[in-house]
C-alpha cells in the first residue's frame, strides 16, 4: 500500500482541531479538501476517526488511542524533511572522527578540544591516524573531518585551504650545521636525512628541488610520524625537513635547532577536507569554523 504523507498532517490536525473546518483552518486548505482527506485516512485506517455528536464531533477510540503517536510521527517527519535551523550547542549530543595529520593533532588539537567543550560540552572528539595508503572513510561517512597537505580528488569531497606553512631544517642543538653561518644546498645535500612518510616514501618534493642544483642527498630511514623523525634528529646528526608550523611548539622541549631551508619549495598547504552530504549539516559546520580559528591560533595558518 502506497502511503500519502499528507494524510498524516491531516490526521493529526483533525484530532487536533476535532473538526472538519478547524483542521481545514490549520492547514490552509478548504473543508472540502479536508473532508476528503478524512474519507481517505478512514479507508486506510478501516476506522472512522470522528463521529458526529450532535453539533460536534468526537474522537473514536482508536483515534484517542493514537492521537500521540501521530503527533509524534508527524513531528518526526518535519524534522527529516525540514531539518531545524538552530542549533542548540548547549544539549547537542554528537561524536565527530577527526582523521588530522599528526603534527596537526598536536599542534590544533589541545585548541580545538577546548573550544568544543566549552561551547558544547556534549560533543566529544575522536582523533584518528592516519593510513598508509588512501582510504574512502571519508565518503563513507566514517570520517567526519580531514586535515592534511593532500586536496581530494572525488568530486563529492570538499576541501577548504585553511593556510600553509614553509619547509625548514631540524637539526639538534650543536649539530655541525648550527656552526655556519647560512646553509647551503651543498652543505644541506651532505648531510644524512630522515624523510617523514607514513607510506615509508624514501624521496619528496626535495629530492626534486636539489636535482635542479645537480645535487642528490642520501636518506637513511623514513619515519611514519614528525614525532618519530624529531627523536630521530634529537639522538644523532640526521637533518630532517618539515613544514615550520610543527615545529614550533616542540623544538626547544626536545633540545633541537630551527634552520632555514636552503631551497625554493612550495609551501605546504593545509586542506580540511569534509564529504558534501555535511555541507548543510549545521552541528558540522559550526566545527568546521572551530577547525579553522584552532588552527589559526597554533600558527598552522598564514
Amino acid at each position: 500500500m502506497q502511503l500519502d504523507l499528507n494524510l498524516l498532517a491531516a490526521l493529526d490536525a483533525l484530532l487536533e482541531e476535532g473538526s472538519v473546518a478547524g483542521a481545514a483552518a490549520r492547514l490552509h486548505v478548504t473543508a472540502p479538501a479536508m473532508s476528503r482527506s478524512l474519507g481517505r485516512i478512514r479507508r486506510t485506517t478501516g476506522d472512522q476517526i470522528l463521529v458526529r455528536t450532535g453539533r460536534t464531533m468526537t474522537p473514536t477510540p482508536y483515534a484517542i488511542a493514537v492521537r500521540a503517536q501521530v503527533h509524534e510521527l508527524l513531528h518526526q517527519v518535519q524534522g527529516v524533511l525540514a531539518p531545524s535551523r538552530e542549533l542548540d550547542l548547549a544539549t547537542l549530543e554528537r561524536t565527530f572522527t577527526l582523521r588530522w595529520h599528526d603534527s596537526l593533532v598536536a599542534l590544533s588539537g589541545p585548541t580545538l578540544l577546548s573550544a568544543v567543550r566549552g561551547q558544547a560540552p556534549g560533543v566529544r572528539l575522536r582523533f584518528v591516524a592516519e593510513s598508509s595508503n588512501d582510504t574512502p572513510e571519508l565518503r563513507r561517512g566514517e570520517v567526519d573531518l580531514e586535515a592534511n597537505a593532500n586536496r581530494p580528488s572525488a568530486p563529492d569531497v570538499r576541501a577548504e585551504n585553511v593556510g600553509e606553512t614553509r619547509f625548514v631544517i631540524v637539526v639538534r642543538q650543536g649539530h655541525p650545521l648550527t656552526r655556519v653561518r647560512t646553509v647551503t644546498a651543498k652543505q644541506y645535500a651532505s648531510a644524512e636525512h630522515v624523510t617523514v612518510s607514513r607510506r615509508g616514501n624514501l624521496s619528496s618534493a626535495l629530492d626534486d628541488a636539489l636535482a635542479l642544483h645537480g645535487l642528490t642527498r642520501r636518506v637513511v630511514a623514513a619515519a611514519p610520524t614528525e614525532a618519530a623523525a624529531l627523536e630521530f634528529a634529537r639522538c644523532s646528526d640526521l637533518v630532517i625537513s618539515v613544514p615550520e608550523a610543527t615545529t614550533r611548539s616542540v623544538v626547544a622541549d626536545l633540545g633541537l635547532a630551527v634552520l632555514p631551508l636552503p631551497l625554493e619549495l612550495p609551501s605546504a598547504p593545509i586542506y580540511l577536507s569534509w564529504h558534501q552530504r555535511y555541507d548543510t549539516d549545521h552541528a558540522h559546520a559550526w566545527l568546521r569554523g572551530l577547525a579553522r580559528e584552532a588552527l589559526a591560533v597554533c600558527g598552522a595558518s598564514s
